[in-house]
């Protein structure tokens, strides 16, 4: 079947790294990460344009898109020479078709997890974390995987429009088909006025664990984390990161499609994401809601491109740890001139 191609920006891979093609492993033969593109927002529920969002990510960024970005807290280039980082471009997603959407994505992660490489999907509406996840735990094993959920909204809905599918029910999919444990899924940042008791008493339910703002500012983001930390290893082979752009406040994110003040900063977001990719075995990742339409000078988009790159500098920093047996404090100075 003929693919439609670069329809929702020009065909350019992230910052410029190698591409590849998902459906032809020996494109990706050494891969350490191989990120996809998923231009669907026919989940959403408010203000659509996520579409956009692969694009806008992938090239948001002041600095030359040569396939090299080293991290001056880590000390390591994610994008570089310490990780094999390939871009297979965009899956062919139609947003009026959100069965068969969500299907072909699966497909593809899927292809990608089972090379040993870690899938990164760009979004997109939250709609794509349920075939995300699924890929690799189709891979992995039902059940294998944990996720941390970073979002204003728990996203547990069941019918949304009539549809089982969409930007508000994709946690619930996952938990209900058996792919992902409900007492392994760390929500992190929610806040607001949704979801309703009803969802809320599914939720204690499945025995999820849902770190709201209030405690979060009560008790400290560090502290949250690392108690969810130890949930998320507990009897699981991998950790799913999924990065909903609106966790953060509206005023640094305003780009997205459902904004709710009092969330995280942009710098808490890229902190935690650097946690997690260091300390914790990452076997998948995406980064959704990003709607560039709605954006303020790319605020949003630079900052999701950020936390793709903070993903990947705390992987490679992770895995040159293991090899060489050290231990890494993002905290001492870059330069000591003492």
């Amino acid at each position: 079947m003929a693919r439609y191609g670069a329809q929702y920006g020009p065909d350019i891979t992230f910052l410029g790294v190698d591409r590849c093609d998902w459906s032809d492993p020996s494109t990706f033969a050494d891969a350490d990460v191989v990120i996809l593109g998923a231009p669907f927002d026919g989940g959403t529920s408010h203000r659509p344009g996520t579409r956009f969002g692969p694009q806008y990510i992938r090239q948001s960024c002041y600095l030359p898109h040569d396939g090299s970005r080293p991290s001056l807290a880590l000390r390591v280039d994610g994008l570089g020479t310490d990780l094999r980082v390939y871009d297979a471009g965009d899956v062919e997603m139609y947003s009026g078709d959100a069965e068969r959407s969500v299907r072909d994505l699966q497909a593809a992660v899927y292809a990608v997890a089972r090379t040993g490489a870690i899938p990164l999907i760009l979004g997109g509406d939250h709609t794509i974390a349920w075939p995300d996840a699924a890929g690799v735990a189709q891979h992995l094993g039902q059940g294998r995987v944990s996720m941390i959920h970073f979002d204003a909204h728990a996203d547990t809905g069941n019918i949304s429009f009539g549809s089982l599918v969409g930007h508000g029910q994709p946690m619930r999919r996952l938990i209900e088909s058996g792919a992902l444990r409900g007492d392994r899924f760390l929500q992190i940042g929610l806040r607001g006025y949704w979801p309703e008791p009803d969802t809320l008493a599914w939720m204690a339910e499945q025995r999820m664990r849902s770190y709201e703002m209030t405690e979060i500012v009560a008790r400290g983001l560090e502290e949250c984390l690392t108690e969810a930390f130890g949930i998320a290893t507990d009897d699981c082979d991998g950790v799913f990161l999924s990065v909903d752009i609106d966790v953060c406040d509206p005023g640094h994110a305003p780009g997205t499609g459902t904004p709710e003040p009092g969330g995280l900063t942009g710098r808490q977001l890229l902190d935690s994401v650097r946690r997690i990719a260091y300390e914790l075995p990452v076997v998948g990742v995406d980064v959704v809601e990003v709607s560039p339409p709605h954006d303020m000078a790319e605020i949003t988009s630079f900052l999701a491109n950020r936390v793709v790159l903070e993903t990947l500098s705390g992987i490679a920093r992770r895995r040159r740890d293991a090899a060489d047996g050290t231990t890494w404090d993002p905290r001492q100075p870059l330069l000591d001139n003492r």
